[in-house]
């Protein structure tokens, strides 16, 4: 009964940190109120009378107006339908792309944590290889050699930003596994898969939380960035940054076509950074605290 009286009064104090550092930081809310938006429109965008594909060459270029928003692009097509849907696919892949890359770092920085010895200095050397290249770098060699698409930018950037997970799920795990319970279950003689699945990552998670949230913000960069050099999403689908890579060849005749998804692009990375950093509050009162000091 004491237990639960503590638990639920450090969610309240914890909860009471949230709302303190909202009150200070009016951008957080901001960046809360735009993530919603965003997932909202992005999710009801088949319902609504928007057509991303359709061409107009009668209305090729046009610039902002009543009738197309944000006007149109090279091939007539409205531009505020593109930038929709071209969020559709750019949170599609943040997101799944988070979920691969975070399931591979859990995997590793736990089970190199918790086996300690030549199975940790392996997976850790593996670790520290591939993250010495340049992920850039990486990543592109990479997609060279697969069909160009959705599905190929989610596996490629999956498959090469899990190292960052992997390190700090591997120091928390350190620590997680000298704890009294987790001593108790070896004693028992309870499998290392079960010790890990239902005791190491849920102490975990928390970490693991602020981890996914920043993990989608690079996702999203890494695929603007892979489709801005023409190596990711291929028409007719659209994303942000293919949106800007298409728009560089008429920045002199319609710069609305590479400032619009720009923005978009820096307000939704921004947004999940500062989502990162309420979460580690909530996860860390300490923080708050010290900076309350």
């Amino acid at each position: 009964m004491q237990m639960e009286k503590k638990t639920k009064k450090n969610r309240q104090r914890r909860m009471e940190n949230v709302i303190v550092a909202l009150k200070n930081d009016k951008l957080s809310i901001f960046a809360i109120v735009w993530l919603i938006v965003l997932i909202v429109i992005a999710l009801i965008a088949p319902l609504l009378p928007l057509d991303p594909i359709t061409t107009d060459t009668t209305s090729m270029l046009k610039g902002i107006s009543s009738a197309h928003w944000c006007g149109t692009d090279e091939l007539g097509r409205d531009y505020f339908a593109r930038l929709i849907y071209g969020g559709r696919v750019s949170l599609m892949v943040g997101v799944l792309a988070m979920l691969a890359s975070a399931s591979i770092g859990i995997l590793v920085g736990t089970v190199a944590g918790y086996c300690g010895g030549i199975v940790d200095s392996i997976l850790m050397r593996i670790v520290d290889v591939l993250h010495s290249i340049p992920w850039l770098i990486l990543v592109t060699v990479v997609s060279l050699f697969l069909k160009r698409g959705i599905q190929s930018i989610i596996i490629v950037i999956g498959l090469f930003t899990w190292m960052g997970t992997a390190r700090l799920t591997r120091a928390e795990t350190l620590s997680i596994k000298e704890r009294e319970y987790i001593q108790y279950a070896k004693f028992m003689g309870v499998p290392m898969w079960r010790i890990i699945l239902f005791h190491v990552i849920p102490s975990a998670f928390p970490t693991i939380i602020i981890v996914a949230t920043t993990s989608i913000a690079d996702a999203i960069m890494t695929e603007s960035a892979l489709s801005f050099l023409g190596l990711g999403i291929v028409q007719p689908d659209t994303s942000w940054g293919s949106l800007l890579q298409r728009a560089q060849t008429y920045l002199q005749r319609s710069i609305h076509m590479a400032v619009l998804p720009g923005i978009l692009i820096i307000l939704t990375v921004f947004s999940f950074n500062k989502l990162g950093n309420l979460l580690r509050i909530y996860v860390e009162p300490r923080i708050s605290e010290g900076d309350s000091e």
